[in-house]
């Protein structure tokens, strides 16, 4: 059904029947301001209890039809057409009003939902729903009516949180009293006399059954109403009663024939119950029966407010009482006649009786009566009659107690009754007033049954839940004790028959400790969870048990049976003292001194009277002797184990003691009578006993040590004989017992076999909690075998067998209450001092785990129930248990884990339930949880609302123990999913109960987790708990791989769920712990799972069109368009961000964490964003919470302590956490700005150009001075303080050796834990294991160090905000980059923050860990500021001093003691913080460089300052390198590459002769360091080209270390001194003798591998990279070291074959920009080599000579195929293959038919081999010594050398002629020409970012085409010249000339015959070639002019005339 308005109504959502399990307190979480705003709209509803729905009405029905309705609670809900007769048909059915009817039917739909049966039909429908919603529409009845009911209760107990709140709305629901009481009784009298009208007689027969269920909630409110909130005066009263008879106390029903089965009856009898409960409680027994008080007689009373006032009432009533005297009513009956007592002693006193009251005074006092026989007055034959025995008064009062649901709360739960409170403290109140009339009426020795009333006395105080019984208890002691001896009469009885008696007292006293009904009781509902006293309750039972306790301790009397020949003769030990007349009667004296039973001793001459008659045979005399009631427990005790053995064929005691007659008479229990007519001592003794025990020291620790104190305290018992040994102790009786019972076939009774075991484990449990003594239970348990046999033995034989048997689980129940209390007393006593009975503990508990896992756990779901709340009971101990010790487990589950304690124990429940789990193990905990759901609605049904506080207790133990077990497999970081995911993410079959289909269905346990989430009935743990489990099982499903599971796949309606959720989030009322769970899973949830977190974030799928066909009938009800996503709610609670900040910055951070999450994924959500993303008010917001202020960071180092919520925390608790989350909370918001900014960039092309709403709102903080320093300064400090840490584990090493912090870490996700004094380290987990130590220390001291924790704990929470806002301003620094890099404005404001940063940076006096992980946060937020910064570009003094600055602070930085750098090199950090020291260091370096070539930047202050920083930084990071190359040496590591390749770059950037002009203190550090060799050694061990890692390579696309290395050798051989020092190393060696070098001397060094497609060959790179060191270190050395040249000529012939392959080039072999380079460096090489080689040809080492002129006839090829490829661009474009996946793109780009010069790849290539050209050229020039030519004489020219043919001709296949020069000369001028007309800095190729290229402008094409030429036309004109000087030449111009360097010089030797010169002109080939020549000169002259003004600086030297000049005079003027 559709038309639900957008804004929800909590009359919909929140039925009557929620309403008052929230005003009871049954869900949790419900603030007051909720319930007001629940009960507001419903007043009129709660006023009219007659017709609380209304009748139908023409108004109602017109808003009905109208389609739109406004409830009382302003909403307005729509209605749609096929809603309407719907809600007509309810209306009609229950004859309620329209309106109300749509809200029943709405909220029955909501919280109830359609059953899954719907039948098909219109009409049919109308009727099923009918039929559906009947139930409900009862129970909603019933609930108007019990809504007043707690408040009621809460307006009588001003301690009861809902106080105020019901004593506002009370009197508003019901202003006169009087009058809504004779509404209640006309409502109940019409009931119970009005007929059904039901048709059917199933129909007939539910109607007649809500008419009983309705007339027991009208008596509830009644009896409310009366107990305090209206008066009982006369009228009431007589009405009340009235009402009563008339009804028969309920059992006169109009429909009496239809209330025949059993629940109808179980009504009637609650009824009549209720009734008799009523008519006693208006009587006010209490106050009649107060000494205090004054009952008035008088004809005009004072107060009329009370019946007594009324004569005519009192007639009235005692007629009524007087005339129904039957069965039924004797409770009334005997409670009237205690008020006619009381007013006929009143009227005694009085002189007259007053008028008025005559005829009622004659009436109960006969001798008024003047004619009246009978002078007895009637309230002495009333009680007579009342309690004789066939009256059946205790009787039914016993039944009352014991087998009504009024007073027993498992009767009530078993029966599923209609008493809404069963077992009321007010009931019981009722029933002790009456008990205390009948001791006030009739002495307790008059009542002729005595035991009876006995059973009825510990029935009423004893047998209930303490809850109930402990403030009557303690009303008994502290006030009705001191009242009158008539009320302490029933224990005055029992002590004078103690002990002969013993069972008696020993039962009353327990049943008045307060702690009610045991688990023996069949009563009792066994385990209830936790405690949950009030403080009251708490009070009033540690007040019973003190006052138990001294009345036991101090008994005056003791009872004797005494033999009558014991009275006379020699050896008497009584004799007669006393007169049987005397007013005490027979009294006897003892004549010696006697030992009595329990140790103390009756000192002679002792008086004591006689109990029973003189004559008899035994004497029971009762001795006035002052003793010990315990003792005498203890004596029993003793004496029953001393039998038991003896039966068992044990010991018998033996004693060496002395003997003789002075001794003094020892009497043993036997002697005493001690149960004689019960058969002695036997189990039921010793059961009470042990339940008196347990009862008193029962969760009262200082009551136990009291009670072992007196056990201990004395002379031994008499039953220990053996005088010589220590007497047995409770603990080792109370063992010994529980071992035979389990052990020993003798027992008589089985029932008692049971309470016996129970009880004797359950004072076994209580002393645990006694450090004094529980290392004896711990002894004693260890010695026996009964409890934790193996199957078929002990406890698993006799007790578990038992009780399979017959269905309670008692016993059970009390062994794994005491496993636990093992288990938590051994992690609280954790003791150094005592390894062997740690040991010992650790071998019970796994004893005890082992029977508990495998003979409960894995079978427990199978057995047999009575209750199956046992079941839950079981399953919430066992896995508490586990819970228990899960939480002492380390979360890194390491080799650390060793160390914990009982680390065997915590091993072995991780491996049951994590790393060896087995199905056996997880199946019960996964079904428990699937199955809860259903089972909690059936129980609300049957309104078991304490099976479901035990189920809902069952289940937090089971989601608690799965969030553990969870938390510990995330920290594993397994890949795997672990068995309880596996069964998580598996349907479950019998998991849950549809009662739609009467059969078991499968349910999905994740999407049951989520079903606790929002159910209002499981208080407000499990709702959280299961939000946890679910963030827990999705932050581990994010690690799992490959495919890992979802949890929306597990949803069976995931837009019901998310909205469910939202609803959550959004609901302010919702418990914060909640809703804070909640958006922490919505966060997960858009991270990792992308279709769950878009549906958060869109509200709903978006699907395509509407399905068709049969799905019509979905598509008819249209989707939800306003349904409400998490982002809206998340956005329209920022709009109070403001008031979130100040009152509950928790929730604000969680908000914004969201948000952050979503912006983060913000691609996947674009569609949505957009508007949230151009929304300026949502930015204002965002902007104004990241720059709003935070305000000084809270002190928090008192100390003091406070309670909140009951629990201890840090008085700064509540401070520190709202300034950490407001600062999380603003690092979210800079988060959101950063992501907005990355998104824009991310989906716009043009992203630089335009700048986000999130980006322009935050700038103007970027702008101002003030603002930004501000912001900047409040993310750079830190709050850490090392020294707490450091304290603490000093002192705990020194006092609490066993105990480390890292032990109590919580075991909480980091997402869970909250800021605040228990943030990191458990402070419940360390106060329990310092708690072990409290004998050693003083409560103050264990104080003080929690205390420590809490600093510790609110430290590290300031420091991991502050963290987090500092990573929030690098990630926005970061994103800002584009639009503030270079921003005249921000630049000089961030490097003063950055110079402000650095300083604080560089004061860091704090060391540690976690101090360096916070030093590297902070150095990454000061690089973000410099990298917005970038480089220099003024020279404003400001700005440069700044930035001196900040390299003075980073010098500092690096000098830092608390924090060096080297321990970060060395890998001893956790995060190392290094490389972004590097980075900045980097930053500094450069910017120091480009500082320096400005003139005058730097003063010469500055320039020390930096030169320091310098020095300082290569001594680190040389010092660095070596060990990163030693430790490369040893392992291959992809980190240890990053560093090395920070590290060189670095080094590169310190050495350069502009930043660092001295050379000497880095060269003398790096031979200190030896780093050099090192870098060598390690570069001859690697694989240089990778192939060995294949994979690794491939990921990467270069190998590891190689790159690094050679540009660390770059580095060295670009500095002359450096190089020296590198060539003395032997780079030369390592050059020759490393992995590359048999493949170099091969000649197999391709451009590319087949195994690295698309990418250049790792080999080449290093192959070009050595060539070009070096040609680097040759041209660094010069002409000085000449022993070099001569090795590089051996590496040069070493590569020959590689060279020769690359100079072979021709113009048909494919052409690439890696070829082009290894061409560019071979000829590098050349020239490095030809240029230092000496002047004097005689000099030059025979080896460089022979690889310098093998260079010539290979390079002039080269240079022919190279002016044909410049001369032919079309063909070279045709020739030229991309290499990289970039160079293919971009060649791609541009068409074919492109001019190929416009094309950019094609033109880069072109620069590139007119460089190369210029660098051949360059190179001949100096190999063929050209120079020399033009310097010197002819006769001095190096004829030799010409190689260049004086012809025109250009032949491909031969070497370049005078022709080739000349083609490419003119080519080269053409470029010139064209370029020297363009703008210097025009673009002639935009290659982007292609490795191995560089932008191209007119300036770089320009020089590089004028080298060209300048070399060409030296070259041409030289070589020309020479071949005209030769005396001869070679005809054969086109001649081939060998490499072979002998074959030349063979040449040279024996030349051919020369022409002469004559000759030669005459053919005019010179000529021609000299005149084409000087016509190149004169051509070039201007062009090459004009090269200066574009490529500007210093003019370069014009060699044009030169060149002409000298061809002019060498040829054309000889021509």
């Amino acid at each position: 059904m559709s038309g639900e308005s957008s804004k929800r109504s909590n009359l919909i959502d929140v039925s009557y029947g929620q309403l008052h399990q929230a005003l009871s307190g049954r869900l949790e979480g419900t603030t007051s301001d909720q319930l007001i705003e629940y009960i507001t709209p419903r007043l009129d509803t709660l006023r009219h209890i007659a017709e609380p729905f209304g009748k139908p009405s023409d108004a109602s029905k017109k808003k009905i039809d109208g389609g739109a309705v406004a409830l009382s609670d302003g909403v307005t809900v729509r209605i749609d057409d096929a809603d309407k007769e719907y809600v007509l048909a309810v209306s009609k059915k229950f004859q309620i009003d329209q309106v109300h009817a749509l809200v029943l039917l709405r909220s029955f739909l909501y919280n109830k939902g359609l059953p899954a049966t719907a039948k098909e039909g219109k009409d049919s429908f109308v009727d099923e729903l009918v039929e559906w919603i009947t139930p409900f529409y009862f129970s909603e009845r019933l609930a108007v009516l019990r809504v007043l009911l707690p408040l009621f209760r809460a307006r009588g107990d001003p301690d009861d949180p809902l106080y105020d709140f019901a004593t506002t709305f009370l009197p508003k629901i019901i202003p006169d009293g009087p009058k809504f009481v004779e509404l209640l009784l006309a409502e109940f009298s019409k009931r119970t006399r009005t007929q059904v009208t039901a048709r059917t007689p199933k129909d007939a027969a539910l109607e007649a059954k809500q008419s009983c269920a309705e007339q027991l909630v009208l008596l509830e409110v009644l009896f409310a109403t009366m107990w305090d909130y209206v008066k009982c005066d006369g009228s009431m009263v007589a009405k009340l009663y009235e009402t009563a008879y008339e009804t028969g106390i309920g059992t006169i029903q109009a429909n009496t024939a239809l209330l025949l089965d059993s629940e109808s009856s179980q009504l009637l009898q609650d009824i009549a119950t209720l009734w008799t409960v009523i008519m006693v409680e208006i009587l006010e027994l209490e106050a009649l029966a107060d000494p205090a008080g004054r009952i008035e007689i008088s004809d005009n009373p004072i107060d009329t407010s009370v019946y007594t006032a009324s004569a005519k009432s009192l007639q009235r009533i005692h007629e009524l009482v007087m005339a129904n005297d039957d069965g039924q009513y004797v409770i009334v009956y005997i409670a009237w006649a205690f008020v006619v007592s009381r007013l006929a002693d009143t009227a005694s006193k009085l002189e007259s009786i007053p008028d008025t009251y005559r005829q009622f005074f004659e009436t109960i006092l006969p001798h008024l009566q003047r004619n009246s026989k009978d002078r007895e007055p009637a309230h002495l034959w009333m009680t007579r009659t009342a309690l004789a025995p066939g009256a059946g008064l205790f009787g039914l009062l016993f039944s009352f107690l014991t087998d009504s649901p009024l007073f027993v709360a498992s009767v009530a739960w078993k029966r599923a009754s209609g008493v809404t409170d069963p077992n009321a403290t007010a009931y019981r109140s009722v029933i002790k007033g009456l008990l205390i009339a009948i001791v006030e009426l009739t002495p307790v020795e008059h009542i002729a049954d005595s035991d009876a009333f006995i059973d009825v006395w510990i029935a009423l105080f004893g047998r209930s839940e303490s809850n109930s019984v402990a403030l009557i208890c303690a009303q008994y002691w502290e006030s009705d004790w001191h009242v009158s001896s008539a009320r302490r009469a029933i224990f005055d009885v029992a002590r004078s028959r103690f002990p002969i008696n013993f069972q008696t007292l020993i039962r009353l006293l327990r049943a008045m400790t307060g702690n009610g009904f045991l688990d023996t009781d069949p009563l009792c509902s066994t385990q209830e969870g936790p405690p949950t006293r009030l403080a009251s309750q708490a009070a009033a039972r540690d007040s019973c048990a003190r006052h138990v306790f001294y009345y036991l301790e101090n008994l005056t009397t003791y009872s004797q049976v005494v033999p009558i020949h014991l009275t006379t003769g020699p050896n008497a030990m009584i004799e007669r003292s006393g007169h049987p007349n005397t007013p005490v009667g027979l009294s006897y004296a003892s004549q010696r001194q006697i030992r009595l039973p329990g140790g103390s001793m009756m000192p002679s001459g002792s008086s004591g009277r006689l109990l029973n008659s003189d004559g008899a045979e035994w004497l029971i005399v009762c001795w006035q002797h002052q003793h010990s009631g315990w003792k005498l427990i203890l004596e029993v005790l003793t004496d029953y184990v001393n039998k038991r053995q003896v039966l068992s064929g044990g010991y018998s005691d033996v004693s060496f003691a002395p003997r003789g007659a002075g001794q003094p008479v020892t009497v043993r229990l036997e002697d005493v009578g001690v149960e004689t007519n019960s058969g002695g001592i036997n189990e039921t003794v010793i059961t009470h006993a042990l339940d008196l025990v347990q009862s008193l020291i029962q969760d009262s620790p200082a009551q136990a040590e009291q009670l072992m104190q007196a056990f201990e305290a004395g002379d031994p018992v008499v039953s220990h004989t053996m005088t010589e040994a220590r007497p047995p102790d409770l603990v080792q009786l109370t063992t010994m017992i529980l071992e035979d019972a389990l052990t020993s076939s003798g027992h008589r009774s089985n029932g008692y076999r049971i309470q016996l075991i129970t009880s004797a484990m359950s004072v076994l449990s209580a002393i645990l909690a006694l450090p004094r003594y529980a290392h004896r239970v711990w002894l004693y348990v260890r010695s026996t075998g009964a409890l934790f046999g193996e199957r078929g033995a002990g406890f698993g034989s006799v007790a578990l067998a038992a009780e399979k048997v017959s269905g309670r689980y008692t016993m059970t129940l009390g062994l794994l209450h005491l496993v636990q209390r093992l288990a938590a007393e051994a992690f609280s006593s954790v003791l150094p001092d005592n390894p062997k009975l740690l040991q010992l503990k650790e071998e019970v508990l796994m004893r005890g785990i082992r029977f508990v896992h495998t003979e409960v756990w894995v079978e427990h779901l199978s057995w047999k129930y009575a209750q199956k709340a046992e079941r839950y009971d079981i399953g919430q101990q066992v896995m508490t248990f586990y819970g228990t010790i899960l939480e002492h487990a380390p979360p890194v589950l390491d080799d650390s884990a060793t160390k914990y304690p009982f680390a065997k124990l915590v091993q072995t429940v991780l491996d049951l339930t994590l790393f060896k789990a087995t199905t056996s193990t997880i199946n019960p905990l996964v079904s428990t949880i699937t199955s809860g759901i259903s089972v909690l609605e059936s129980l609300y049904d049957s309104r078991l609302h304490a099976d479901v506080r035990r189920l809902v207790f069952c289940l937090e133990a089971h989601l608690h123990l799965a969030r553990i077990v969870m938390n510990l497999k995330i920290n594993t970081r397994s890949t795997k999913p672990c068995l309880l995911e596996q069964l998580f993410c598996t349907r479950v079959t019998g998991g849950a109960f549809s009662r739609d289909s009467n059969t078991f269905v499968k349910a999905d346990p994740i999407e049951v987790l989520a079903l606790y989430v929002k159910q209002r009935g499981m208080g407000n743990v499990v709702p959280v708990e299961a939000m946890r489990v679910l963030c827990a099982l999705r932050a581990s499903f994010a690690l799992i791989s490959p495919s890992p599971p979802t949890i929306i796949a597990h949803l069976g309606n995931p837009e019901t769920t998310v909205a469910s959720l939202v609803q959550i989030i959004q609901h302010p009322y919702e418990d914060m712990t909640l809703r804070g769970a909640v958006w922490n899973f919505l966060s997960l949830a858009v991270a990792s799972e992308p279709a769950l977190g878009g549906l958060f974030v869109n509200g709903r799928f978006r699907t395509p069109a509407q399905l068709k066909g049969k799905a019509k009938a979905i598509t008819d009800s249209p989707a939800d368009e306003s349904a409400e996503s998490a982002l809206d709610v998340a956005t329209d609670m920022l709009a109070g961000w403001s008031e979130m900040w100040d009152m509950n910055p928790q929730l604000l951070s969680s908000v914004l964490k969201f948000l952050e999450v979503v912006w983060e994924h913000g691609l996947e959500h674009r569609g949505v964003l957009e508007g949230f993303r151009d929304s300026p008010e949502f930015w204002d917001r965002i902007t104004n919470l990241a720059s709003k202020e935070l305000g000084p960071v809270p002190e928090y180092e008192s100390g003091v302590f406070e309670i909140v919520d009951g629990i201890r925390r840090s008085a700064h608790h509540e401070v520190v956490s709202m300034h950490t989350y407001r600062t999380l909370a603003k690092s979210y918001a800079l988060k959101i700005i950063a992501h907005d900014i990355g998104m824009h960039f991310a989906v716009n092309k043009d992203a630089a150009k335009s700048k986000p709403i999130s980006f322009t709102k935050m700038e103007p903080r970027f702008r101002s001075s003030d603002d930004l320093s501000e912001l900047l300064l409040e993310a750079t400090p830190s709050s850490y303080d090392p020294s707490l840490y450091d304290e603490l584990a000093e002192q705990l090493k020194d006092g609490f050796p066993s105990l480390t912090l890292e032990q109590v870490r919580s075991f909480e996700s980091a997402a869970e834990r909250e800021f605040g004094d228990d943030f990191i380290f458990s402070t419940s987990l360390f106060h329990t294991r310092i708690n072990a130590y409290q004998s050693k220390f003083p409560a103050d001291h264990r104080d003080s160090l929690v205390a420590q924790v809490h600093l510790i704990n609110m430290n590290l929470s300031l420091t991991q905000s502050q963290t987090a806002l500092a990573e929030s301003w690098q990630l926005l620094l970061q994103k800002t980059v584009p639009y503030l890099r270079g921003d005249a404005t921000v630049a000089p404001l961030l490097m003063a923050s950055a110079a402000s940063m650095s300083y604080d940076i560089a004061a860091e006096k704090r060391s540690g860990d976690m101090m360096s992980t916070i030093h590297g946060t902070r150095l990454a937020l000061l690089l973000a500021v410099l990298e917005v910064v970038w480089f220099a570009a003024t020279d404003k003094k400001p700005e440069i001093q700044s930035f001196v600055d900040l390299v003075n602070n980073v010098q500092n930085i690096i000098l830092n003691e608390a924090q060096p750098p080297s321990k970060s090199f060395l890998g001893a950090l956790s995060v190392p913080f290094h490389r972004t020291l590097l980075l900045i260091l980097y930053f500094c370096a450069r910017n120091c460089g480009i500082l320096a070539r400005r003139a005058k930047a730097l003063n010469a202050d500055q320039r020390l300052k930096i030169a320091s920083m310098i020095d300082a930084a290569l001594a680190m990071v040389i010092d660095a390198l070596r060990v990163v190359f030693d430790a490369a040496r040893s392992r291959v590591d992809v980190e240890l590459d990053r560093d090395m390749e920070f590290l060189v770059s670095l080094f590169e950037q310190c050495t350069r002769s502009d930043v660092n002009p001295s050379t000497t203190l880095w060269l003398v550090r790096c031979q200190e360091s030896d780093i050099i060799r090192a870098s060598l050694d390690l570069y001859v061990h690697i694989d240089l080209a990778g192939l060995s890692d294949l994979p690794l390579l491939l990921a990467r696309k270069q190998p590891l270390y190689a790159p690094h290395i050679l540009l660390f050798h770059m580095a060295l051989a670009s500095i002359p001194s450096a190089a020296e020092r590198f060539a003395s190393e032997g780079v030369l060696a390592a050059y020759s003798n490393n992995s590359l070098s048999a493949a170099i001397s091969a000649g197999m060094i391709d451009v590319t591998l087949p195994e690295m497609p698309g990418h250049r060959s790792p080999a080449h790179t290093g192959y070009c990279a050595m060539l070009a060191i070096v040609s680097g270190v040759v041209t660094a050395l010069g002409r000085q070291n000449h022993y070099f040249d001569a090795e590089a000529s051996g590496l040069i012939q070493l590569y020959g074959e590689q060279i020769i392959r690359s100079l072979s080039w021709t113009i048909g072999d494919p052409i690439t920009l890696p070829l082009v380079e290894e061409l560019e460096h071979v000829v590098n090489v050349f020239y490095s080599i030809a240029e230092g080689a000496p002047v004097s040809q005689t000099n030059v080492n025979p080896a460089v000579e022979k690889v310098l002129h093998a260079f010539p006839i290979p390079a002039l090829r080269l240079l022919q195929q190279l002016n044909y490829a410049l001369t032919h661009p079309n063909h070279l474009a045709s020739l030229f293959e991309p290499v990289t996946t970039d160079e293919r793109t971009l060649l791609e780009k541009d068409p074919p038919a492109m001019d190929p010069l416009k094309r950019p790849l094609i033109a880069h290539l072109v620069h590139r081999l007119f460089r190369l050209s210029s660098n051949i050229l360059s190179t001949l020039v100096t190999v063929n010594r050209a120079y020399l030519v033009l310097t010197s004489d002819r006769d001095d020219w190096p004829v030799h050398e010409a190689l260049i043919q004086p012809h025109s001709k250009v032949v491909l296949g031969e070497a370049a002629s005078m022709g080739t020069l000349l083609e490419l000369g003119n080519c080269t001028l053409d470029v010139l020409r064209d370029l020297v007309n363009r703008p210097a800095g025009q673009s002639l190729a935009d290659v982007g970012a292609i490795p191995g290229t560089f932008p191209l402008d007119v300036r770089q094409g320009v020089s590089t085409a004028r080298r060209n030429l300048e070399a060409l036309l030296i070259y041409a004109v030289t070589q020309l010249v020479m071949s005209l000087s030769k005396p001869d030449t070679t005809e054969a111009s086109g001649g081939e000339v060998e490499m072979d360097t002998e074959h030349v010089e063979e040449q040279r030797r024996a030349p051919r015959a020369s022409l002469s010169l004559a000759d030669r002109l005459r053919r005019g080939v010179t000529g021609e070639m000299a005149a084409d020549l000087q016509s190149l000169l004169t051509k070039s002259k201007p062009i090459v002019a004009k090269c200066d003004s574009v490529v500007g600086g210093t003019p370069a030297v014009d060699l044009t005339g030169v060149l002409a000049n000298f061809l002019q005079e060498r040829i054309l003027v000889q021509q």
